[in-house]
């Protein structure tokens, strides 16, 4: 099972989280701060840590700084938690780099079930590298180079890459890049799929406001190309 790395400053809340995941089978370190996370991600032998779990609502440096603070070390999958459903939680936490967000309270069954998920976006495919104008998809290695340069793509962002690659031309609708990217088979937020397209966009594209590879489709989602 993915080893977890658990951020909330809440001691009850943490601790109860930390149960359940360890009944499920994790790994688990746990740390109340946001400084007390990174620490732990820097530390020598942290190579094994596979999925972050974080709380927004942090004392001292909070959750959006903390966000970005990981992006910038690792492209591992970031599922944040917040306490309110509001537009400024969740927006400002996909803009910062997080693949998923859950509302407080989360159930058990629904943590699992995201972590899993999260974690399954990095498993790879078995094809053979395909290229697109200046971009290289090498779907078994699970990496992108454009114009030779390596590019660093965190796995949600590198699952949806890959989901509209694979059927150059077809239109997506949000809804099915929620289901194939996200594993979401319920009403849920779209804005998670346009936040991982501005944040796909910022890398792969030349000029991202003028997209080649990931295209709107107005009133209906995105396609990859034509370039």
């Amino acid at each position: 099972m993915p080893h977890v790395l658990l951020i909330e400053d809440d001691v009850s809340i943490r601790d109860a989280m930390e149960l359940v995941l360890r009944r499920h089978g994790h790994d688990v370190d746990a740390a109340g701060s946001g400084e007390e996370g990174l620490d732990l991600l820097r530390r020598p032998g942290s190579g094994g840590i596979e999925v972050v779990v974080l709380d927004l609502m942090l004392p001292g440096m909070d959750g959006f700084e903390v966000c970005r603070r990981i992006r910038a070390l690792s492209t591992m999958p970031i599922i944040m938690v917040t306490s309110r459903g509001d537009d400024f939680d969740i927006v400002g936490g996909l803009e910062a780099g997080a693949d998923d967000y859950v509302v407080k309270p989360v159930t058990a069954r629904v943590l699992e079930a995201r972590i899993r998920a999260a974690v399954r976006r990095v498993t790879p495919a078995t094809r053979a590298p395909e290229t697109f104008g200046a971009l290289v998809l090498d779907r078994a290695g699970l990496t992108v180079t454009k114009n030779g340069a390596p590019l660093a793509i965190p796995p949600t962002e590198l699952r949806l890459l890959l989901e509209l690659s694979a059927s150059p031309g077809r239109v997506f609708t949000r809804e099915r890049l929620l289901e194939l990217v996200w594993e979401h088979d319920y009403f849920a937020d779209v804005r998670l799929v346009d936040a991982a397209v501005g944040r796909l966009r910022a890398k792969i594209e030349d000029v991202a406001s003028r997209p080649r590879y990931v295209q709107t489709v107005r009133g209906f989602g995105y396609r990859f190309g034509p370039l």
